[in-house]
C-alpha cells in the first residue's frame, strides 16, 4: 500500500448467497455449504503462496446467524488455507466505512448505507472517523425470500417488506436522524446496482431519488416476476434480490429523508485492505485499531492496570523465552495473549467470584472495534483458562498446542503476580522440552516465597490431571 493507496492487481468476484441456504430454523443447508466451499476452493488456487499476515477472510451476517456455522467454518478454513473471522455487525459497519472514508475523502458530516444479503449497516461518519455504527438484522436476500416468495412481484409484497424494515430500523430513526448529516452514499452492491439502471434509463445522473426507486418499483410490478424482470443496466445475477433491495432502499429513503443518495466507492472489501493494512504497520506500536480498544476497555471496566501490566510483562517474557519456535512465529498468537493479560480481570466489574468466568463472557460478547466475533471468543476461553481446573477448556487445549502455551504462560503469570506487589521479571524461567515445559527458579527465591511456591506446585498438579498436550514441570 505505497504512499496510503493500494494498487489492484486481480479482482475476483462470485455471487454466492449463502444466506438463500439459511433455513428457517437458523441451519446452513449442504447446498448453500456446498456453493460457498465451491467459491473458497477457487480462491484457495489463486491465493496460493501468500503469507497468513497478508490475507483476511471474513463472514458476515449469514454465519453470525447460522446455528451450524462452527462446523461450515472447520470445513471452508481448510479449503482456503487461512483463517475466516466472524465479525459482528457494528464491526461490520465500521470496515464499511473505512473503505468508504479511503476512497471517497470528505470533511463534511455524512451517512453511509451498505445494503447486503441480510443485513443493513448504517454509519454516520466525519472524515475517516465513524461516530455512529449500527447493524440491522435485514439485506435484500432475506426480504426477497420472504416477501417475494416464488419470485412473484406484488404490491403487497413491496408493502410489507417495507413494513417489516421500516420495523428494523425504527430504532435508528433518532441516532440516524437528517439532521446529523449532509450528505448520503449507498456502498455495495444493491445501490450501485440501482444507480446504474438509474442512469441507463435515463432517469437520473447517478443519485438515487424516492422518485427513482419509485419507477424501479414500478418496472418490477409491470414484470410480475424476478425472471422477466428486463431493466437497463441491472445484471441478470441482481434480479432475485432487487424487490428486497429497493425495497430497504425506499424504505430508508422515506423514514430518514433521503432526497439524493450517491453510490459510493468503497465498501467493505477496501475497508478490510485498509484495516489489514494498519495492522501491519501498527504492530508494536498505537497504530492497531485493536489496541485502542483494549485500553478503552480496561477504562470501562475499571481494570487495574498496574496489575494488568504486571501480569502482561512476566506472561510475554515466559512467552518469548520459553515457547517453542514453531508457535512464537506466528506474532498474533503473543499479541492475543497481551491482550487476555490486560483484560483478565474486567470480570471483577461485575463479581469478585468466579470473576475469570465473567471476564471471558464479557470478552467474548463486548463491542470491541478492531477485532472479530472469532478473536474475541479465543480471547475469552484464554481468559476463562486464567485459574482453576483445566478441564473447561480442555477442547481447545487439544485442538491447538499455541493456545496450550498462551494458557499456561497467562496462568504463570498471574501466580507469579498473586499478591499484587511489584515482582522481578526475571525470577521465573520457561525452557521447551517437547511436550514439557520445564520452569526454573532459585531455591532461595522460591524459599523467600513459600505462598507462591504451593500455587506453582498446584499448577503442576493441574497439568498433569489434565494430561493433554502440555505437563509442567518444575525443580526437583
Amino acid at each position: 500500500m505505497p504512499g496510503g493507496r493500494y494498487r489492484r492487481i486481480d479482482y475476483l468476484k462470485e455471487t454466492v448467497r449463502l444466506g438463500a441456504g439459511l433455513d428457517a430454523a437458523g441451519l446452513l443447508s449442504d447446498e448453500a455449504t456446498e456453493r460457498g466451499l465451491t467459491c473458497l476452493r477457487r480462491f484457495a488456487s489463486r491465493l496460493s503462496g501468500f503469507a497468513p499476515g497478508q490475507v483476511r477472510a471474513v463472514a458476515t451476517q449469514t454465519l453470525r446467524e447460522a446455528r451450524n456455522r462452527n462446523a461450515f467454518l472447520l470445513r471452508a478454513q481448510e479449503v482456503l488455507g487461512f483463517p475466516i473471522e466472524v465479525i459482528s455487525g457494528r464491526e461490520e459497519a465500521r470496515l464499511i466505512y473505512a473503505g468508504v472514508a479511503h476512497l471517497q475523502a470528505g470533511d463534511e458530516p455524512r451517512l453511509v448505507i451498505d445494503i447486503g444479503g441480510r443485513s443493513t449497516e448504517l454509519i454516520l461518519g466525519r472524515g475517516r472517523v465513524p461516530m455512529v455504527a449500527e447493524s440491522f438484522g435485514t439485506g435484500c436476500v432475506s426480504l426477497s425470500l420472504r416477501f417475494f416468495e416464488g419470485g412473484r412481484i406484488t404490491e403487497a409484497g413491496f408493502r410489507a417488506a417495507q413494513v417489516a424494515a421500516g420495523a428494523e430500523f425504527e430504532e435508528a430513526l433518532g441516532p440516524f436522524a437528517p439532521e446529523h448529516w449532509d450528505h448520503a452514499l449507498g456502498s455495495s452492491g444493491t445501490a450501485g446496482a440501482v444507480s446504474q439502471v438509474l442512469i441507463a434509463a435515463g432517469m437520473s445522473d447517478g443519485r438515487i431519488t424516492p422518485a427513482g426507486l419509485r419507477w424501479c418499483m414500478q418496472q418490477c410490478l409491470a414484470a410480475g416476476h424476478i425472471d422477466r424482470i428486463d431493466l437497463p443496466g441491472l445484471k441478470p445475477e441482481r434480479r432475485a434480490v432487487l424487490p428486497g433491495g429497493l425495497s430497504i432502499l425506499y424504505t430508508l429513503a422515506t423514514h430518514f429523508d433521503i432526497q439524493a443518495l450517491w453510490p459510493a466507492k468503497g465498501a467493505l472489501r477496501q475497508g478490510l485492505i485498509v484495516d489489514l493494512h494498519e495492522r501491519l504497520v501498527g504492530a508494536g506500536r498505537s497504530g492497531d485499531m485493536r489496541d485502542e480498544s483494549v485500553i478503552s476497555l480496561q477504562q470501562r471496566f475499571d481494570v487495574d492496570a498496574e496489575q494488568a501490566e504486571r501480569v502482561t510483562r512476566i506472561a510475554l517474557a515466559l512467552w518469548d523465552q520459553g515457547v517453542p519456535a514453531a508457535v512464537r512465529s506466528d506474532g498474533e498468537r503473543r499479541r492475543e495473549l497481551a491482550w487476555a493479560c490486560a483484560l483478565h480481570e474486567m470480570g471483577l466489574m461485575v463479581s469478585h467470584h468466579d470473576h475469570h468466568r465473567h471476564s471471558a463472557y464479557l470478552l467474548a460478547n463486548v463491542d470491541a472495534a478492531g477485532f472479530s466475533q472469532s478473536q474475541q471468543r479465543r480471547i475469552g476461553e484464554l481468559v476463562l483458562g486464567q485459574r482453576g481446573g483445566l478441564r473447561k477448556i480442555e477442547t481447545a487445549l487439544a485442538a491447538s498446542e499455541a493456545f496450550a502455551w498462551q494458557v499456561l504462560c497467562l496462568r504463570l503469570a498471574v501466580i507469579k503476580c498473586h499478591a499484587r506487589q511489584p515482582v522481578h521479571d526475571g525470577a521465573l524461567h520457561l525452557l521447551p522440552r517437547g511436550r514439557e515445559a520445564l520452569l526454573r527458579y532459585t531455591r532461595s527465591w522460591a524459599d523467600e516465597r513459600p505462598r507462591t511456591l504451593f500455587l506453582l506446585q498446584e499448577e503442576a498438579a493441574a497439568w498433569a490431571r489434565q494430561g493433554g498436550p502440555l505437563a509442567l514441570r518444575l525443580p526437583g
